[in-house]
């Protein structure tokens, strides 16, 4: 079995991920997927899999809080926190795909 094969069985077997009336997920497949700066995550690869794969409602949840630390200051690909033109492209993507199940953190200034 591939990684796909087991992602989409993962999302097959305990299906798209639902809050109760108290607004707590007790059941479903969740994605958390961190952007990173200058696309070094291959964000828009992820959404285009996710829409092409999984349910328009899977839950994504899309952060904005990278920041570098320790040695990742001295990688000039990560060394510095995402912009919000970064976020956006981002939204847009999974957008773009069909997503509308998303969960949008504070976006970076």
């Amino acid at each position: 079995m591939t990684e796909d094969d087991k992602k989409m069985e993962m999302s097959r077997q305990v299906g798209v991920a639902r809050p109760d009336k108290n607004g707590m997920i007790q059941r479903g497949l969740m994605i958390r997927h961190l952007v990173m700066p200058g696309n070094v995550g291959g964000t828009k690869n992820v959404m285009e899999w996710i829409g092409d794969n999984l349910p328009k409602d899977t839950y994504v949840n899309i952060m904005s809080q990278y920041q570098p630390d320790y040695k990742a200051t001295d990688l000039p690909e990560i060394s510095r926190g995402i912009t919000r033109e970064e976020y956006m492209l981002v939204i847009e993507s999974a957008q773009q795909v069909g997503l509308v199940n998303l969960e949008l953190q504070g976006m970076p200034y």
